[in-house]
């Protein structure tokens, strides 16, 4: 299962909506992975929306050293093929993040995210947050 933000944040924050529904998934994933556009969209996220910055940044650090989660680094062949992926898709509203994931998806043949984002699904895979 690919985590993403929006799904890491209904994790991370035990008013949102999706909360529980996210635990559940979290704690029943056997294989989860995210990448490093997530992590810099949930920090930003989780404070304008009034988290504590403290808290949230000590999850991230949570994230980064678990052993069950495993982290992929973009790199400049991934944001091109991102990038590209944008190019081809200008009747959606993907943001780079989304493309980066979808192209990591492909990769290693995960149909599942933890999100709450539509595009995921207009991409053809498993929004788990709906």
């Amino acid at each position: 299962m690919l985590l993403d933000t929006s799904g890491l944040y209904s994790y991370f924050d035990k008013d949102d909506l999706y909360h529980v529904k996210a635990v559940k998934y979290f704690d029943a994933s056997v294989s989860m992975l995210i990448n490093d556009y997530v992590l810099a969209e949930f920090i930003p996220l989780c404070l304008v929306r009034g988290l504590h910055r403290e808290k949230t940044l000590a999850f991230v650090e949570e994230i980064l050293l678990s052993p069950f989660i495993e982290k992929i680094w973009t790199t400049e062949l991934n944001y091109l093929e991102a990038l590209n992926l944008l190019k081809t898709r200008s009747d959606k509203t993907y943001s780079l993040c989304d493309a980066a994931s979808f192209i990591l998806m492909r990769q290693y043949e995960i149909v599942e995210a933890l999100t709450t984002d539509k595009h995921f699904e207009q991409e053809g895979f498993v929004r788990l947050l709906k």
